[in-house]
């Protein structure tokens, strides 16, 4: 058989999510072309987000992290044999030479180093996790869990039943999921310490934040907000870690701080590289060399919401981005436009999406933002296994333009979808009435005839037409728990005197309870007060009443978003707490 020529000469230099998404790319549409991947780990193409569920237990062996869909191991002679692809592990990439196109490595079992040709170079080299600048963080046995390594000792601890007592530091993604894998499988009395005030502080609104922190707690885990840890001392086999309010003790530490993005190899061939060191791409996802593509972890992409570059490691953005470059560099066109920052996460019983910003974020970036909470049920309400759903949609007061939404629910499936589908929205700068009339798939099983999304948005023109003034969660605890609420502050409740009950008990005077059905007929009830907020279980029938009262008594009053429904899933007024 002829040997065919070589048409083109790809160096990929990292084997996780992107290489291998750009060699196969490149193999399938130009098959003469002679593919190299390197990576200094022996672990290639493995699902680093499943890192995870590996400690928990819920995926039995780490192979399975490296494995296809047809349970076949993604090794070097998997891709030899299969994709095409040369590998070589255990090798690591110390300079690119770019005058010359060669890549300078060295082989990490030999120590031999060698020049390796290119036409087109390929940096995947990812992120590397964040370790606080404090005493005792870089100690060998407190973990980032930033690759299959640290997951397997992990893993090999439990099993070993050498873990009673962990603390988890970072209240993010990975924090919280670490956190379930600990105490859900291994019953290890988890602590988890977050700096900012409450968890998932980047995602979520502060009552949904409180969602989580609630359900974590009952599932017994610590947690702890709003500190700060200051020291990492091990005594004995055991670490002590102090915060600025108190000394927690566990067996095992694990720090989820965050990443960064990995540009040591760019800067040092003189590439462009941004503020936060990320290497700097085009929408084609080159670099400042045309020959020297880029991405996943170790670069920044435009926000479709705010127009700023941002980092977002994920391996769903690694694998497409890892088309976009194999298409390029096999002789197509393709670009990555950018991301709305689409994001789920499973929390124990929970399920939890997002996309776009928060309103603090949009503040910030100047826009002029409203936020709309609604609850309801993700499946016709009379539907057996229907749940409710706690969402939150912001948007810009001004062009109705929408920012950002996050949902929450034990029916996870259906908050995902949810979500994804204003995430299509967002990136094509969809505003309120596109989703106020968004079609959806519709059957009692599966979704409510008017969906939460178009509720959302329904409630969020409300809310900037003026016909619905609104209080949210946390403010209404506030104003009504506050010191000098006093005569001024009262709450018109307007579900039926049995649910009502327990808060006019504890309130009197202060809580009025007046079912929405009679309201018109009890208009003169009605408080005149300064601070009148209306409540009932989700924020709809209170909307009713608010109209009624407007129209009829010429009198303002707010309504309480996500009504009592979000409000004691958030614990922020228990039926028999303390105030």
């Amino acid at each position: 058989m002829k040997k065919r020529q070589v048409s083109r000469r790809v160096v990929i230099i990292g084997a996780v999510a992107v290489g291998p998404k750009v060699a196969c790319r490149v193999k399938r549409l130009d098959p003469n072309a002679h593919v190299l991947m390197i990576d200094q780990d022996e672990f290639i193409s493995y699902g680093g987000c499943g890192i995870p569920f590996f400690v928990s237990g819920d995926v039995s062996d780490v192979k399975e992290l490296m494995s296809t869909s047809f349970h076949m191991l993604r090794d070097p002679k998997f891709f030899r044999n299969v994709k095409g692809v040369e590998v070589r592990t255990r090798t690591r990439a110390t300079e690119i030479l770019r005058e010359t196109k060669e890549v300078v490595v060295e082989d990490l079992n030999t120590g031999k180093v060698e020049k390796i040709p290119y036409d087109y170079l390929v940096l995947a080299t990812g992120a590397t996790p964040r370790r606080l600048p404090i005493p005792g963080s870089d100690h060998p046995d407190v973990f980032t869990v930033s690759n299959l390594h640290d997951a397997v000792a992990i893993r090999e601890k439990l099993s070993r039943g050498e873990v009673g007592t962990a603390v988890v530091i970072g209240g993010g993604p990975i924090g919280c999921e670490m956190a379930e894998a600990l105490a859900d499988m291994w019953g290890v009395e988890v602590s988890v310490v977050e700096i900012l005030p409450t968890l998932l502080p980047a995602f979520l609104e502060p009552p949904l934040a409180r969602i989580v922190q609630k359900h974590m707690e009952e599932k017994g885990v610590s947690v702890y907000t709003g500190e700060t840890v200051e020291e990492i001392r091990e005594e004995n086999g055991t670490f002590r870690v102090k915060t600025g309010r108190r000394t927690l003790s566990a067996d095992i530490v694990i720090q989820a701080v965050g990443v960064n993005p990995r540009g040591e190899l760019a800067v040092k061939a003189g590439l462009m590289t941004t503020p936060k060191g990320a290497i700097a791409v085009n929408e084609r996802l080159q670099t400042s060399d045309p020959f020297i593509y880029a991405g996943g972890d170790c670069i920044e992409v435009p926000h479709l919401v705010t127009g700023r570059y941002v980092h977002i490691p994920m391996g769903s953005l690694a694998n497409r981005q890892g088309r976009v470059i194999g298409t390029n560099i096999a002789g197509g066109y393709a670009t990555f436009e950018g991301v709305v920052g689409s994001f789920c996460l499973k929390v124990f019983d929970l399920g939890l999406a997002t996309t776009g910003i928060t309103y603090e974020q949009a503040l910030k970036e100047g826009f002029d933002p409203v936020r709309a909470y609604v609850v309801q049920s993700d499946r016709a309400h009379f539907y057996p296994t229907q749940g409710l759903m706690y969402m939150a949609l912001i948007a810009d007061r001004k062009t109705r333009r929408i920012l950002g939404a996050q949902g929450i629910g034990k029916n996870g499936d259906a908050v995902v979808g949810r979500i994804n589908s204003i995430a299509a929205l967002l990136q094509l700068g969809g505003t309120l009435n596109h989703l106020s009339n968004l079609e959806i798939a519709y059957a009692p099983p599966f979704a409510s005839a008017m969906d939460i999304v178009n509720a959302a948005a329904n409630t969020a023109e409300n809310i900037i037409e003026g016909l619905n003034d609104t209080i949210d969660p946390d403010e209404f605890i506030e104003v009504f728990l506050g010191e000098d609420s006093g005569d001024r502050v009262r709450v018109l409740d307007v579900r039926s005197p049995v649910n009502a009950r327990p808060f006019v008990e504890r309130f009197g005077e202060r809580w009025i309870n007046i079912p929405q059905e009679e309201l018109l007929d009890r208009l003169a009830e009605v408080p005149e007060v300064e601070n009148l907020m209306v409540f009932c279980n989700s924020g709809l029938r209170s909307y009713e009443a608010l109209r009624q009262i407007s129209h009829h008594l010429g009198r303002k009053a707010r309504n309480v978003q996500g009504g009592a429904a979000l409000i004691k899933m958030a614990g922020l007024l228990p039926e028999n707490g303390d105030d």
